[in-house]
């Protein structure tokens, strides 16, 4: 195994020599290597962190000489789920849904009702099946048994048997400001306290043809008034006479608690795997073919087809993904980082390399996929140790899919995580993992993705046609079996010589 690794960690390096070389401008100046950038190093490291995690997790399903091909799947259906579990809905605190509105006698009957209306106060209709947005002034409002009757002021055009209600507050001022060199838009304040917060929005409604709604920059709440900082104006000149409605930030799940969420359903499908395997006696190979589709499926239907994104955490939650350590900056802007996402593989990395080298667990793992009836008779319950092996897969899986979620923003769910699953296999068979099982190494698979990474930035690099891609990988798959086969060939006629 040590043979393996000195063999990938020199085809490693000779590939990063030869980029060096081969971007430079002249060839031989080494300071112009466009390999060497600060840019694109950075951009190495990222990659190979994320393929890496998928990598260290395959590698422990193909110890036990099985496979998964559900793995681009999965990175795929944990970033919807992730999407999903952090959903950020913007709803004002004081509305209502509408059951009817009679333009006949001017009433509007709420399913709940709105707390603290009253007289003279302005409403916001919206939402209906037939009847337009309209600013309401209530006349009357009559409360029975939960359900609330509004009469309003204003003629109803248009009766109705759906839509919602929000409380407006009406603007006491308007001043357009600059702070700080920075342009803010607007400062207003509103009738009586309203509570907001920084991440809240602001819905500013035109009382006759229209409405806008505004990012809060930062709210000043008193006992008797509530001011606002808008980035920017709405598209008509903000006045006293427009309405404002708060719309409070509601957010599905907590961020720890949809991580954890994500990564435990990753791992109780890989669960599930596992079952199907030892218990049903299903091959791997069908199982995860199975399961690549299906997750594939239901991320396509829990979005609709359309993509899911993380804009509201672009600031914060992404530097998970997407930030990084920095090492060094000069003067003149220049820095040099290291992503966030490889401190996570080298713990992930080395909890791995414990588990499997140093722990009775690892040890069975190894004599499993050398010879399962061997370890069966030997005492080893072989189906916990399957399943162990395939929760590990999904749920690296599933930390991979939060992280290339996060650092890709936003999510295609029909075409997300195509083809990871082959990166991350040949990855593990070029770090030295046997498809045949029992033999496997998390630092060989650690380098054989970076060399993967590196093949790929060649072909970036030297401009060479994309669709050679898939070529390469098949190549590298084809090499690591091959080099697989000769090296146990070679060892079993040694082991002949000395008998």
């Amino acid at each position: 195994m040590k043979g393996k690794i000195l063999g990938i960690l020199g085809l490693l390096v000779a590939l990063c020599l030869f980029m060096t070389f081969a971007t430079s401008t002249p060839w031989h100046s080494i300071d112009t290597s466009t390999f060497l950038k600060t840019g694109n190093l950075q951009n190495l490291l990222s990659r190979t962190a994320l393929y890496g995690i998928l990598g260290v997790g395959v590698a422990f399903v193909i110890i036990t000489s099985g496979i998964d091909l559900s793995i681009g799947s999965m990175v795929c259906f944990s970033g919807v789920l992730l999407a999903i579990f952090l959903e950020v809905d913007y709803r004002s605190d004081h509305h209502a849904m509408v059951r009817l509105l009679d333009s006949e006698t001017r009433q509007i009957e709420l399913a709940t009702a709105i707390k603290g209306l009253q007289p003279g106060d302005r409403v916001r209709y919206s939402r209906g099946t037939r009847a337009p947005t309209t600013l309401f002034t209530i006349a009357e409002v009559t409360n029975n048994q939960g359900r609330q009757r509004l009469t309003v002021e204003e003629d109803v055009r248009q009766s109705d048997k759906s839509g919602e209600l929000a409380k407006a507050v009406s603007i006491q001022t308007v001043e357009h400001i600059s702070e700080d060199n920075f342009d803010y838009g607007a400062k207003i304040i509103l009738s009586g306290s309203v509570p907001l917060h920084p991440r809240d929005k602001v819905m500013l409604v035109h009382p006759i043809s229209g409405l806008k709604t505004e990012a809060i920059v930062r709210a000043e709440v008193t006992a008797n008034s509530t001011t606002l900082f808008l980035r920017n104006n709405p598209g008509q000149r903000l006045t006293e006479k427009w309405f404002a409605i708060p719309l409070q930030r509601h957010q599905r799940m907590s961020i720890p608690m949809a991580l954890l969420s994500v990564v435990c359903i990753a791992g109780v499908l890989g669960l599930i795997h596992g079952l199907l395997v030892t218990r049903a006696k299903l091959q791997p190979f069908v199982v995860t073919l199975c399961g690549l589709l299906i997750y594939r499926g239901l991320a396509r239907w829990l979005t609709g087809d359309n993509p899911a994104g993380f804009a509201e955490y672009s600031e914060g939650l992404c530097d998970l993904a997407s930030g990084r350590f920095t090492v060094y900056s000069d003067a003149i802007g220049n820095s040099f980082g290291i992503p966030y996402p490889f401190f996570m593989l080298g713990v992930i990395g080395i909890a791995a390399a414990v588990f499997l080298n140093r722990t009775i667990w690892g040890r069975y793992l190894l004599a499993l996929g050398r010879n399962e009836e061997a370890a069966r008779f030997s005492g080893i319950n072989t189906n916990n140790v399957t399943l162990m092996a395939y929760v590990i897969c999904t749920g690296l899986a599933g930390v991979g899919g939060i992280l290339f979620a996060l650092d890709s923003l936003s999510i295609s769910p029909s075409s997300f995580g195509n083809f990871f699953e082959l990166y991350a296999i040949a990855a593990a068979v070029l770090g030295g993992c046997s498809l045949r099982g029992g033999e496997g190494s998390i630092a060989g698979v650690i380098i054989g993705t970076a060399a993967m990474q590196v093949l790929n930035n060649l072909i970036t690099l030297l401009k060479i046609s994309a669709p050679l891609e898939g070529v390469i990988i098949g190549s590298v798959i084809l090499f690591g079996v091959l080099a697989d086969e000769f090296f146990k060939r070679m060892a079993a006629q040694r082991r002949l010589r000395q008998k």
